[in-house]
């Protein structure tokens, strides 16, 4: 049975990983967002009830 020989693919699974974690992990790790989120007013708006016309 040919999968139970790692050879074949285990280099590049580890290889997949080592780029992984050098390469897509940094970048994710150092984005910035281009502008600072503004914290919301707590406070609630107003609504007001409707007038069903045939209640």
């Amino acid at each position: 049975m040919p999968q139970l020989n790692p050879s074949p693919w285990f280099f590049y699974l580890l290889l997949s990983w080592v780029a992984f974690s050098l390469i897509v992990i940094p970048k994710v790790l150092t984005h910035t967002f281009p502008e600072s989120l503004t914290p919301q007013t707590k406070q609630k708006p107003q609504t007001e009830l409707w007038n069903w016309p045939w209640s």
